[in-house]
């Protein structure tokens, strides 16, 4: 049986958002877009989700406003957050920080995120670690940290180009023939 999408009798402010965020992969498929994720075929080979279910995990994030399909130049759309997507990020970056201290992966975090101005470590709070100021997420790079399994020749496109820092919400260069 499936499960219901909403919490019936529950009118809470985090009822709500799990109404939205709270189905299987669809925090991993918000988490791949501030990486910079942006094609359907991307999301899938990252995320190794079902084709279906990341039709419907996107098709739900676009209708309630958190991601929108934008078109490129000549080619399929692509997904984008929008601002209300990008609201979600200091609960995204919440619950990395909770893995990360309750869940840690082998030999450290996975990745580690950057203040794009000096390159210091962002504390979990949001504020750069050398500047003190709060960073924005624009201006936040995600960095390869001591935990991330060195690169291998069959990594498809995503992990690959998370081995190299970039800027959130920045689409990633992607390789192996899969153009940005």
């Amino acid at each position: 049986m499936t499960l219901p999408r909403d919490y019936q009798g529950q009118s809470c402010a985090l009822s709500r958002a799990m109404e939205v965020i709270g189905e299987r992969w669809t925090l991993l498929i918000v988490r791949d877009a501030f990486f910079g994720v942006r094609r359907f075929r991307d999301f899938a080979a990252h995320l190794g989700t079902p084709r279906a279910v990341l039709a419907d995990r996107l098709a739900g994030l676009t209708e309630s406003g958190v991601l929108a399909r934008v078109p490129p130049d000549g080619q399929r759309a692509v997904y984008a957050l929008t601002p209300k997507g990008i609201g979600l990020w200091p609960a995204v970056r919440a619950l990395s920080g909770w893995g990360d201290e309750h869940h840690p992966a082998p030999g450290g975090p996975r990745r580690i995120f950057r203040h794009a101005d000096d390159d210091a470590p962002v504390a979990p709070d949001g504020r750069c670690t050398g500047c003190g100021r709060a960073v924005d997420t624009a201006d936040l790079l995600v960095t390869p940290g001591p935990g991330l399994p060195p690169p291998a020749p069959d990594d498809d496109p995503v992990t690959a180009a998370l081995h190299r820092p970039h800027r959130l919400l920045q689409p990633l260069p992607l390789t192996k023939g899969t153009p940005a």
